[in-house]
């Protein structure tokens, strides 16, 4: 029988998995608040207010 018990195990994956989804969450709002995406999502917003006009 080896060393690692359903506690380790359990105890392992909750803290692997507050970083790891820790780190996506971080990475998506560095990518939303990047300056150089600023103009594309403002285009996002007023698309449904448009009335199908293409710039």
């Amino acid at each position: 029988m080896s060393g690692l018990s359903y506690e380790t195990v359990a105890r392992f994956a909750q803290q692997f998995g507050l970083i790891y989804f820790g780190l996506i969450f971080l990475a998506g709002v560095a990518y939303a608040l990047r300056p150089s995406k600023r103009a594309e999502f403002q285009h996002a917003a007023r698309m449904p207010l448009d009335d199908g006009e293409q710039p």
